[in-house]
């Protein structure tokens, strides 16, 4: 059986070194847990992921054109659609005689 001071110091040193490693731990959570960094590193993970959508989009449009054209004429109709519908209102025909005044009320009789 060792004696209490034996036991006391190997304590001692185990305890330090247990100190010392969750130190490193802490430094580098610290590290890692950035919020500069945690930023940066999701708008570089939203560019990317923007950027291979995008590419994944060009291939799709390269691959089939004729749904890119359809595509694109129904937003153009969609977005003209008031000037559109204006083309084909009746309009109402200016009437020839008509009195811009009532009748007895002033000069223009």
């Amino acid at each position: 059986m060792t004696d209490p001071a034996t036991r006391l110091i190997d304590a001692e040193a185990e305890a330090a070194a247990a100190r010392e490693r969750l130190s490193g731990t802490l430094r580098k959570l610290q590290v890692r847990l950035n919020p500069r960094d945690l930023a940066k590193q999701a708008a570089r993970d939203v560019a990317d992921k923007g950027q291979a959508a995008a590419q994944a989009s060009l291939d799709t449009a390269v691959r089939n054109p004729g749904a890119v054209a359809g595509v694109t004429a129904v937003a153009g109709l969609f977005l003209a659609r008031h000037r559109l519908a204006g083309l084909f209102r009746k309009k109402d025909k200016p009437h020839r005689f008509k009195r811009n005044h009532e009748p007895g009320l002033g000069p223009k009789d």
